[in-house]
């Protein structure tokens, strides 16, 4: 509701006008926080934060914009994948979310060295960084594609944790060209191949005969990645896991 500055009663025809403002507001947002565009705004946008995110990969901001404007193709895609399998199917009507409210950090701390849940409390500390940084959907105009798209951030740093990747450059553009052959989203093949022109010499020498290789192999052999319920595989080991999904260990 909005707050009053005055107790003095607003004339009839203020409140009906009100009403049909909110209710014109409403119909044009599809969930909290939607901002709908035309096509022409989202090219905009997508090409200003394109800039920026090669300017500046660290602009997480950025780099969600571009997720949401350039993913209209490969999101229905997606999102088709996770119905017909039977634990994506759950995830999609359940709607779980990865973050600080949602996790019992105590618990995941006090699970065993190896396992899923320890693996991942240990990635963000030791990278500093939380699941709740991801930013929501604003750009995406279906209520179910935003939840898909919401669900690949949040998921993330687990494909850190199971790829055994640091949050560095490197590490980036090694979880970007898994997550490019898994996604086909535009944003991540972007992250991938522009990505490497900020590392030196020798660690592209590296990302090149070896990490690349080794993240398409991973990403062409492994199932589906938003079909698995990782919320109810803490207590999993990352080997287990990583077999179970066709993850090639890392080099």
């Amino acid at each position: 509701g909005r707050a009053r500055l005055s107790h003095t009663e607003p004339p009839a025809w203020a409140g009906r006008r009100g009403e049909e403002e909110e209710e014109e507001e409403g119909c044009y947002q599809i969930y909290p926080g939607h901002i709908r565009t035309t096509p022409l705004q989202k090219v905009l946008l997508a090409a200003g934060s394109a800039v920026m995110a090669l300017r500046d990969p660290y602009r997480h901001d950025m780099v969600a914009v571009l997720g949401e404007t350039t993913g209209c193709l490969a999101l229905p895609n997606l999102r088709d994948k996770m119905k017909h399998h039977p634990e994506g199917y759950r995830i999609l009507q359940e709607r779980p979310r990865i973050r600080l409210s949602t996790l019992d950090m105590g618990r995941l701390r006090g699970l065993p060295d190896g396992t899923l849940g320890r693996e991942y409390v240990r990635f963000l500390e030791d990278n500093k960084v939380s699941p709740d940084t991801r930013m929501p959907p604003k750009f995406v105009d279906d209520e179910e594609l935003a939840y898909v798209i919401q669900r690949y951030r949040e998921v993330h740093d687990l494909m850190h944790t199971l790829l055994g990747m640091p949050t560095n450059m490197l590490g980036e553009v090694v979880v970007k060209w898994f997550e490019a052959v898994q996604t086909g989203l535009p944003m991540c093949v972007l992250g991938a191949v522009f990505g490497p022109i900020r590392l030196s010499a020798r660690k592209l020498q590296v990302l090149a005969t070896e990490l690349i290789p080794w993240a398409i192999r991973s990403g062409r052999n492994a199932s589906f990645i938003l079909n698995v319920y990782y919320e109810q595989r803490w207590e999993q080991p990352v080997e287990s896991l990583r077999e179970e999904i066709g993850i090639f260990p890392p080099p």
